[in-house]
C-alpha cells in the first residue's frame, strides 16, 4: 500500500503543477501554429488537428517520464 499511496502523491503533485502552469501561462504561443498542423476553415465549418503540437507534448512528457523513472 505505501508504493500506492506514493504514485497517487505523486500524481496528485503533478497535477496541481500542471495546473498551475496552465494557469500562468494562459496560451502559449506557439502551441498550435506550428508547420504540420492541419486547420481547416469553410464557411461554417472549422477543423483544427494539431499533429506536430501532439507530437511535441507527448516526446515532451515521454521525456520527463523517462527521467523521473531512471533518478527514482
Amino acid at each position: 500500500m505505501g508504493d500506492m499511496a506514493r504514485v497517487l502523491i505523486l500524481i496528485g503533485v503533478s497535477l496541481v503543477v500542471i495546473g498551475l502552469v496552465m494557469l500562468v501561462i494562459q496560451k502559449p504561443p506557439f502551441l498550435g501554429k506550428l508547420p504540420g498542423d492541419i486547420l481547416v476553415k469553410r464557411e461554417n465549418f472549422t477543423f483544427f488537428f494539431p499533429v506536430t503540437t501532439s507530437i511535441i507534448i507527448s516526446l515532451i512528457i515521454s521525456l520527463v517520464l523517462y527521467l523521473i523513472n531512471k533518478f527514482r
